[in-house]
C-alpha cells in the first residue's frame, strides 16, 4: 500500500509538499515502513517564515492572559488525548508503553508551566533613580523561533521548546525528526484545536538543506536545538553566525558512583532503568557505572542479573517487552561496533546484547541490554556516546579517583552518586563538573520549572530550555526611563 507523505503546516493549512525525496518512518519493533516525509527545502522554509512573521505582529499583541487561556485548553486536550498520543509514540519510536507515557507527560508538565507566563514576564519597575525620574524594565517576545528537534523523545523535547515560546508571544516554526514525525503532528493539531490563530505556528519536514535554511534565514530570531553534540556545535555556531539567538543542547557521559554503603537494592533499580530504559537513546542515559571500592563486589552480579532479565520484544504488542527496537538498523550496528571496539579493546563483555532475536518479529531492529566491565580512560566506548542499551562499569578506589575521572571528559550533562553518607554526597554535588546532580537517582532531568542545564560539550548557548531561563531566552528586555515636567519645569526657552 502506498503511503502519503507526512504533511506540513503553514498559514494555518496542512499540506503536503512536492518534494522529489521522501525519507521513510518505521516501526523500529517491526522494520515496517509506517509513513513517509518529504524532505523540504529553502523554498517551503521561506513560506513557513512569512506565514510567522506575518502573524507575529498580531500575537505579541494578543493579551498574555488570552494566550494562556488557549495553552490551558491546549493542556486539556493534551489529556483527553493522552494515551493515544503515548501509543504513537511507542509504535514511531519503539519505547515502552510507561516509558511513552512518561516523555508525554514531562512535556505536558511544560505546557503546564507556560500557563504561569502571566506572572513570569512581569517586569520591574524603581521609582525616583533619580529626581523626579523613573525607570521600568518590561520583556516583550523576539519574533519567529525555530525548534529543531531529535527521534528520541518526540513529545517531550518539541514540548520543552513551544509552549514557552508561544506563551511569551513568539511564533513558532517546528521540525521535528523525520524519524519521528507522527507525534508532533498529532500535537499541533490538537493545538490548532486549542484555538491558535492560523500562523502563529508552523511545522516542517526534512533534513540538512532544511535546518540550513531555517539557521540561515534572516527573519528568524532565535533557534532551539536537542541532538548529537557535533550537531549542536554547527547549529550554534551557524545560527548565531547568522544573528540568531541559539540554545543547543548535545550529548553526554553520564557517569554513576557507586559508593561501598550504597542501598545496593536501589542502585541495580536505578542503573537499570538510567542505562537500559528507553534502549538507552536519551541524553541523560546513566550510560557509566562507577564502582567505588569494595562496592564492585556487590553490585556488578546483581547489574548483570537484571540486564539479562530484561524482556527485548514488540514494545506496541507486548507489555512485558522492556526493550523495543532501537530507531533504525543503521544505529543498531552503530551500538554493536563500539561494543566490538570494548572487547577489542581488553574490556570484559559480562552480558552481551547485540545477538538478541524475537522470532515473530525478525524484522524488528533489536538489541539487549549488555554490560561492559572494566572499561577504561582513553577506550572508544569510554570518550563516545553510545546512545544504546549498554553500560560501561569503571573501578575506582575512591571518590577521590571517581570525581578526578568524571572531570577528564568533555560531556557535562548529568552524574549521580549512591550513597547513604551526606558528607559524601555533598562532596560529590559540589566539585562534580556537570550541570544536573543526582543522589541516589539515576536520572536526574529537572522538571519543567528548572533548566535543563548541561554544561560543556552537553551545551552550546548561554541560556537553557526549560524554566525561567527560556523565559530569557524568547524575551527580550526593554528599558523605560520616564520624567513628566510639571507646567513651566525645565523651561529653557525664553522669547522677549
Amino acid at each position: 500500500m502506498a503511503l502519503s507523505p507526512c504533511p506540513i503546516l503553514i498559514n494555518g493549512t496542512w499540506s503536503v509538499p512536492e518534494t522529489a525525496e521522501t525519507s521513510d518512518v518505521h516501526n523500529p519493533s517491526t522494520g515496517e515502513v509506517i509513513a513517509k516525509v518529504p524532505m523540504c527545502g529553502a523554498d517551503v522554509v521561506d513560506s513557513a517564515v512569512a506565514a510567522a512573521t506575518a502573524a507575529f505582529e498580531g500575537w505579541w499583541q494578543t493579551p498574555p492572559v488570552m494566550r494562556v487561556r488557549i495553552m490551558m485548553r491546549y493542556c486539556a486536550l493534551l489529556e483527553e488525548n493522552f494515551e493515544e498520543l503515548a501509543a504513537m509514540i511507542v509504535v514511531e519510536h519503539g519505547k515502552t508503553m510507561t516509558e511513552a507515557r512518561g516523555d508525554l507527560r514531562r512535556g505536558i508538565e511544560v505546557a503546564e508551566y507556560a500557563c504561569g507566563i502571566t506572572d513570569m514576564l512581569k517586569g520591574e519597575v524603581l521609582e525616583n533613580v533619580a529626581p523626579g525620574i523613573d525607570c521600568s524594565m518590561v520583556r516583550q517576545p523576539i519574533g519567529v523561533c525555530v525548534g529543531i528537534c531529535p527521534y528520541n523523545f518526540p513529545a517531550l523535547v518539541p514540548m520543552w521548546m513551544y509552549p514557552m515560546a508561544l506563551a511569551c508571544g513568539n511564533c513558532f516554526i517546528l521540525k521535528p525528526s523525520e524519524k519521528v514525525p507522527l507525534t508532533g503532528i498529532k500535537l499541533i493539531e490538537l493545538l490548532e484545536e486549542a484555538g491558535l490563530p492560523p500562523g502563529v505556528f508552523s511545522v516542517v519536514h526534512g533534513g540538512k538543506e532544511c535546518v540550513d535554511a531555517l539557521l540561515e534565514h534572516p527573519d528568524v530570531a532565535a533557534i532551539s536545538f536537542v541532538g548529537s553534540s557535533p550537531i549542536a556545535e554547527y547549529i550554534h555556531k551557524t545560527g548565531t553566525a547568522h544573528g540568531k539567538r541559539v540554545q543547543a543542547a548535545g550529548g553526554a557521559k553520564n557517569f554513576v558512583v557507586v559508593m561501598p554503603d550504597a542501598d545496593f537494592g536501589k542502585a541495580v533499580e536505578g542503573l537499570t532503568d538510567a542505562a537500559f530504559g528507553c534502549s538507552g537513546q536519551r541524553c541523560m542515559a546513566g550510560s557509566t557505572a562507577v564502582t567505588v571500592g569494595e562496592a564492585s563486589e556487590r553490585f556488578i552480579p546483581a547489574i548483570v542479573d537484571s540486564a539479562s532479565a530484561l524482556k527485548v520484544g514488540p514494545t506496541h504488542l507486548s507489555p512485558e517487552a522492556k526493550l523495543g527496537g532501537v530507531i533504525t538498523p543503521q544505529h543498531r550496528d552503530r551500538v554493536s561496533s563500539l561494543i566490538q571496539s570494548a572487547v577489542d579493546e581488553g574490556c570484559d563483555l559480562l552480558v552481551d546484547g547485540r545477538n538478541a532475536q524475537v522470532a515473530d518479529y525478525p524484522d524488528g531492529f533489536y538489541l539487549g541490554a549488555s554490560v561492559v566491565d572494566k572499561v577504561k580512560p582513553g577506550m572508544t566506548i569510554f570518550q563516545e556516546e553510545v546512545f544504546g542499551p549498554v553500560l560501561n562499569v569503571m573501578r575506582m578506589n575512591d571518590l577521590e579517583e571517581a570525581l578526578d575521572l568524571a572531570g577528564k571528559v568533555s560531556f557535562g550533562n548529568g552524574a549521580c552518586i549512591y550513597t547513604q553518607s551526606g558528607r559524601l554526597a555533598r562532596e560529590f554535588r559540589h566539585r562534580v563538573k556537570a550541570g544536573m546532580i543526582g543522589i541516589n537517582v539515576g536520572v536526574p532531568a529537572p522538571l519543567a520549572y528548572f533548566p535543563f542545564s548541561g554544561w560543556d560539550y552537553s551545551f552550546f548557548g548561554d541560556l537553557h530550555l526549560q524554566g525561567r531561563e527560556s523565559v530569557m531566552f524568547f524575551t527580550r528586555a526593554k528599558v523605560y526611563t520616564e520624567r513628566w515636567f510639571a507646567p513651566g519645569e525645565g523651561d529653557v526657552w525664553h522669547q522677549d
